[in-house]
């Protein structure tokens, strides 16, 4: 069983289709996309895989408390935490403020101590957890600075979760995607410079995919993966390297 947070529309959405079909069930957590997740729910459960939504703020603790309550009575334990769900305010750094620091701390960052403490007891030796980072925690991109820092606050975080769940077995780790053409790319007020530059960039000869990043967090959870631990994996289709 795996819960995917954020798991409605995007890199979250092609997470589920790729665990679904390996047989995983999946809970599909959303905010505010409430029809793209029960047209993925039904999606799913075509694959023959047990599918249910539950729509949670993953920065309000106690409605994190009731969708893994649900997830408890539903199944008894997860196997696989996906901590997908971000937000943020695109702005220059010199523009923001203290709520604007806490709205993207809290959600990008946070948010995965609140999902671990209370994923932790339905989970069980080989259980994975892993996190969705971007390639702004290392690099500075107009208008990203207080998401970068929240996603760069998120990759520390993954590092220490990893030390300390490594006695019950299970790993934890982050994946750092390059730019991907989802609904999250279309706030950005460079979203076509910046398509263009990454598939300029791109050593594949095409734009990077959902669907690419979701092969990785496949290959991250079988047993094959078990000794990585604490790290950022890097799918951007090489840009960095060259970028």
């Amino acid at each position: 069983m795996a819960l995917v947070t954020g798991g409605a529309r995007g890199i979250g959405a092609a997470i589920c289709r790729r665990l679904a079909r390996a047989g995983c069930g999946v809970c599909i957590n959303y905010y505010s996309s409430a029809d793209e997740a029960e047209g993925l729910r039904r999606e799913l459960e075509e694959l023959g895989v047990r599918a249910f939504t539950f729509q949670a703020d993953v920065t309000d603790l106690p409605a994190v408390k009731e969708m893994f309550e649900a997830i408890r009575e539903d199944f008894g334990k997860l196997d696989i935490l996906v901590s997908n769900a971000a937000s943020g305010v695109l702005r220059p750094a010199l523009e923001m403020t203290t709520k604007h620091w806490r709205w993207c701390l809290e959600t990008n960052a946070l948010a995965l101590n609140h999902l671990v403490q209370q994923a932790k007891p339905l989970m069980e030796q080989g259980s994975r957890v892993l996190a969705l980072s971007s390639l702004g925690a290392h690099r500075a991109i107009p208008e990203y600075a207080f998401i970068g820092a929240s996603k760069a606050a998120l990759e520390s975080l993954v590092r220490s979760l990893s030390v300390e769940l490594a006695p019950s077995g299970i790993s934890v780790n982050t994946i750092s995607a390059g730019v991907v053409d989802t609904d999250a790319i279309k706030h950005f007020p460079n979203r076509e410079q910046l398509l263009e530059e990454f598939k300029a960039k791109s050593q594949i000869g095409r734009e990077l995919r959902a669907s690419d990043v979701a092969d990785v967090a496949y290959l991250l959870c079988l047993p094959e993966a078990e000794a990585i631990r604490g790290q950022t994996i890097v799918v951007d289709a090489g840009y960095s390297v060259v970028g």
